[in-house]
C-alpha cells in the first residue's frame, strides 16, 4: 500500500505549495480537492496548460496525483437538466484527471436527505448516471470510487456494494471510508470490510472521537457536517477510536494493496486538527509503523 496527502488537509497551501509539503512527509502520492472556490484545490475551469504545470511540479516533486475529489452530487436528480449538468461536470473533471495523471476520482453517489422520497427512481437514474460515466472513464484509463458518504444513496457499506453491482462496470469501484460509516452508526469495520470485499479501488484515512455517542447524527449537506450538528472531533489518525491496525490487517487479508489516502479534514474543522505539517506526519508516521515499512 501506498499513502499520500490529501489537499483537504492543508486549506492554508496552494496546490504546488501541498504537493511540496507532502514530498517533505515522505508521503507517495496527493489526492487533489477538485473545486471552486478552495485554495488548495483545482478549479473546474482550470485550463490544459496549468493542468499539465501543475502534474510536472508533482512529478519533479516525487508525489505524483493519484486521485482527484470532486463534488457534483446530482447524478440522481430527476430533473434531466440538472441531472446531465452533473454529468457533464464530472466528465470534465475525467478529462483533467487524464492530464494530471490522476487514476481514481472520488464519486458522490448522489443526493439523499432525510424525508427525502422517491428512492428507487432515484436509484435508477443514478444507475444510469454511473454506467455512462463508468464508459467515459474507461476511455481515459479512470477509476470511479464511489464513496461511502452519509446523505447519499450509498451512505452504508451495504448500499454502496448494491449501487456499484448494479452499476456493473469495471470502472465503477468502491472508495472505502470506514470513519463515514462509524459516526453515522453504520457497519462496524468487519461487516463492511466482508460486505465490500471485491469491490474497493481505495480508501480514506481518518480519525475521530464521539462528543456525545447517544445523540443521533444530522446534516443538512453532502460534503459536510455543520458546526451545530456535529457528534464528533476530527483526530489526528491513531489518535481517535477508529482501529486502523486491525482494519489495514484485514485490507491485506483481502488482497488490497493501493492507496491509504490521508484525508486531513483539517478544511472543514481547523479548531480540531493541528496544521499538516505536524498532525498528517504524525498520521502518517503510525500508518508506516503497523504497515511495517
Amino acid at each position: 500500500m501506498i499513502i499520500v496527502g490529501h489537499t483537504m488537509g492543508t486549506p492554508e497551501h496552494t496546490v504546488p505549495e501541498a504537493l511540496d509539503l507532502f514530498a517533505r512527509l515522505g508521503l507517495e502520492g496527493a489526492e487533489v480537492v477538485w473545486q471552486e472556490g478552495y485554495r488548495c484545490g483545482l478549479d473546474p475551469t482550470t485550463d490544459t496548460a496549468t493542468l499539465r504545470a501543475v502534474r510536472q511540479h508533482a512529478e519533479r516533486a516525487g508525489v505524483p496525483i493519484v486521485a482527484l475529489t470532486p463534488y457534483a452530487a446530482a447524478f440522481n436528480d430527476l430533473d434531466p437538466q440538472r441531472r446531465r449538468q452533473a454529468i457533464d461536470a464530472y466528465g470534465r473533471a475525467l478529462d483533467a484527471a487524464s492530464i494530471l495523471g490522476a487514476r481514481w476520482l472520488r464519486l458522490y453517489a448522489g443526493r439523499f436527505l432525510p424525508g427525502d422520497d422517491l428512492w428507487d427512481d432515484k436509484w435508477a437514474s443514478l444507475v444510469e448516471a454511473l454506467q455512462e460515466l463508468g464508459d467515459r472513464a474507461q476511455r481515459v484509463g479512470a477509476v470511479i470510487c464511489v464513496e461511502n458518504h452519509f446523505n447519499t444513496m450509498a451512505d452504508t457499506a451495504a448500499r454502496t456494494a448494491a449501487l456499484v453491482r448494479a452499476v456493473g462496470h469495471p470502472h465503477v469501484r468502491v472508495l472505502y471510508d470506514q470513519p463515514n460509516l462509524g459516526f453515522i452508526g453504520a457497519e462496524p469495520w468487519e461487516e463492511a470490510l466482508r460486505v465490500l470485499a471485491g469491490l474497493i479501488a481505495y480508501v480514506h484515512v481518518k480519525d475521530f472521537v464521539f462528543t456525545d455517542p447517544t445523540r443521533p447524527f444530522s446534516a443538512r449537506d453532502v460534503s459536510h457536517v455543520e458546526a451545530e450538528a456535529r457528534i464528533v472531533r476530527s483526530r489526528v489518525v491513531g489518535e481517535g477510536i477508529v482501529p486502523w491496525p486491525q482494519i489495514l490487517a484485514a485490507l491485506r487479508g483481502l488482497g488490497y494493496d493501493g492507496v491509504l489516502s490521508l484525508e486531513y479534514e483539517r478544511r472543514w474543522h481547523p479548531e480540531d486538527l493541528p496544521p499538516a505539517e505536524d498532525g498528517m506526519a504524525r498520521g502518517a508516521a503510525r500508518l508506516r509503523q503497523w504497515l511495517g515499512t
